[in-house]
């Protein structure tokens, strides 16, 4: 019994010695920073803030002004080369062919030879996807560009024997106010800015891969 009493007092006595140790040494720093005692090489807080805040503005600015750009730029452009420079600035950055043809299915009404690309994507590939869409626009624009072929793009369509939905080299009606009409219009617009690939430049051909055409061997 005495040796457990005398155990359990020296272990009192160590715990009040650990307690005034750690009090002096919780103490020290306080009582030096009371006294004004300072590390002159420390920089304040405040110093940088105004540089800080400074720096996020400006992000902010730009991130605004930049999107500010990309939302408003081509509704409004007349220029088929500030298209071509947005939609592929747009497209490097991450912007799949949907969005991009969502787009542009509305801006500056197209010219003549613009709607007869439109109108050939939208009688001939309306029902494939937007990649089938786009192939058949530029295979429109290497047959006039190629020297074998009228080289308008209206010509190019309207050659007979060509395309199956002209008819004594005259279009059908399109129904202007279809969703398909308005894609195939932004369809021909990318293809115009060449702003997103699709078939090389010497392809003259182009069926989808569920049909046998009897020139697809050729």
């Amino acid at each position: 019994m005495k040796k457990t009493l005398g155990g359990r007092a020296l272990a009192a006595a160590a715990s009040l010695f650990l307690v005034a140790v750690s009090n002096q040494a919780v103490a020290a720093p306080l009582n030096a920073m009371s006294a004004g005692v300072v590390d002159s090489s420390a920089r304040p807080l405040g110093g940088i803030a105004p540089a800080i805040n400074a720096a996020a503005n400006s992000l902010t600015a730009a991130k605004t002004a930049a999107v500010a750009t990309i939302t408003s730029a081509p509704r409004t452009a007349s220029s088929v080369t500030s298209v071509a420079m947005e939609a592929a600035w747009l497209y490097q950055n991450g912007w799949p062919l949907y969005a991009l043809v969502d787009r542009y299915s509305s801006g500056t009404p197209l010219d003549q030879e613009g709607t007869c690309l439109a109108t050939a994507v939208y009688f001939e590939a309306r029902g494939e996807s937007l990649e089938g869409q786009l192939a058949v626009a530029k295979v429109v624009m290497n047959r006039a560009a190629s020297g074998q072929y009228p080289s308008s793009w209206c010509a190019t369509v309207k050659q007979p024997w060509q395309f199956s939905f002209v008819r004594g080299g005259q279009f059908p009606v399109v129904d202007t106010d279809c969703e398909a009409w308005r894609k195939a219009q932004g369809v021909a617009r990318l293809a115009i800015s060449n702003a997103v690939p699709s078939v090389s430049n010497d392809v003259l051909w182009y069926h989808a891969n569920y049909v046998a055409p009897s020139w697809g061997a050729v």
